[in-house]
C-alpha cells in the first residue's frame, strides 16, 4: 500500500511557511501542478554559489533529495541553466528558492548521496 502524499501545492506552501518561521527567505520562482507536480529547490548561497535539490523516492519509495547539480554548490548561471533544462522537459514542475549564505534548508531531511 502506498502512503498518502500532499497535493504539491499544499506541501509548497507548507515549506515556505516552515522557512518564514525560521527567518529564511524562501520564495516560490515556477509555479507547477498544484496536484502532482515533482519539486526542485535552489539553495542560493550567495557568493558561495547555488545548489539544486531534486525530490526522488528510494529504493522503498520513501521521499528523499538529490543534489542534481553535483556535491559542490556551482555559480548561479549554471544552477539557472539547470533548472531551466528540468522544466523544458516537465512544464509541471515547481521551483523553490530558498536564500541563505548558512545553507540552511529545513526540510531536505534525507539526501541520498550520488
Amino acid at each position: 500500500m502506498t502512503q498518502p502524499r500532499l497535493k504539491a501545492k499544499l506541501w509548497v506552501h507548507a515549506v515556505i511557511r516552515q522557512c518564514g518561521v525560521l527567518a529564511i527567505p524562501a520564495f516560490v520562482v515556477k509555479k507547477g501542478d498544484e496536484d502532482a507536480g515533482a519539486v526542485l529547490v535552489k539553495l542560493n548561497r550567495g557568493a558561495a554559489g547555488c545548489e539544486v535539490f531534486s525530490q526522488v523516492r528510494d529504493g522503498t519509495g520513501e521521499a528523499a533529495w538529490l543534489r542534481a547539480t553535483g556535491p559542490d554548490p556551482v555559480p548561479e548561471d549554471k544552477a539557472d541553466a539547470y533548472i531551466a533544462r528540468q522544466r523544458d522537459f516537465d512544464c509541471d514542475l515547481w521551483v523553490i528558492e530558498i536564500e541563505d549564505r548558512e545553507g540552511r534548508v529545513p526540510f531536505l531531511d534525507r539526501i541520498l548521496s550520488g
